[in-house]
């Protein structure tokens, strides 16, 4: 079975949305401090996605010629789909010489 084009249209979204978010999304790059200490971003990630399509055909009241038909076997296709990313910090974890600390950013 040939696959359908919202398939298509989830699939671009997806990948693009598995693009921009891996671990370093997560957690951030380590920043080093001149006393030694390393200082971590920890951030929080949320992400939403739609898509939604509908093909088109003719009226249901037309009656229809044996060649209409044929040709209404693949009919004409529209849709959309979209995603969005929300990237939210919220604690930094610092590691040094007397051992690692969290600094939450909200209560």
């Amino acid at each position: 079975m040939a696959d359908h084009p919202i398939q298509g249209l989830m699939k671009t979204a997806m990948e693009n949305l598995k693009e921009m978010i891996d671990v370093n999304t997560i957690i951030g790059d380590p920043v080093e401090t001149p006393d030694g200490s390393v200082i971590l971003t920890v951030s929080k990630v949320g992400f939403g996605f739609a898509a939604g399509g509908s093909e088109f055909g003719s009226k249901p009241t037309e009656k229809k010629s044996e060649d209409d038909e044929r040709k209404e076997q693949k009919l004409p296709f529209g849709g959309g789909s979209g995603g969005g990313v929300s990237i939210t910090p919220i604690a930094f974890l610092i590691v040094g010489t007397t051992g690692v600390r969290m600094l939450h950013l909200d209560e």
